[in-house]
């Protein structure tokens, strides 16, 4: 899928419709330190043998979902809009 790095998309903050530079955000690394609530929960947990159940091999998606944000070039304010879509090939042209 082709998609333009520039776009004219409305822009909560300026109340008005301007250009966009569109950007394909990678997922970030998670935390070595879990907080603690997750710490908690883990070793809440640990004495179920079944949890956490691990997916069906064969059963993962075949595709990840495509993270775009959306940055306005008059005010400069980032924005992500929807939940994002899965695509196999993904690709920003001029």
């Amino acid at each position: 899928m082709n998609l333009p790095k520039i776009q004219m998309r409305f822009c909560p903050k300026c109340k008005a419709h301007t250009e966009h530079e569109v950007k394909r955000v990678k997922a970030s690394k998670k935390k070595s330190s879990a907080v603690q609530g997750q710490r908690r929960f883990k070793r809440k947990m640990k004495g179920f043998g079944s949890f956490p159940k691990q997916n069906p091999k064969g059963r993962e998606k075949p595709t990840r979902k495509v993270d775009l944000r959306y940055k306005c070039k008059k005010c400069g304010k980032q924005q992500t809009i929807g939940k994002g879509f899965r695509v196999k090939k993904f690709e920003l042209v001029k």
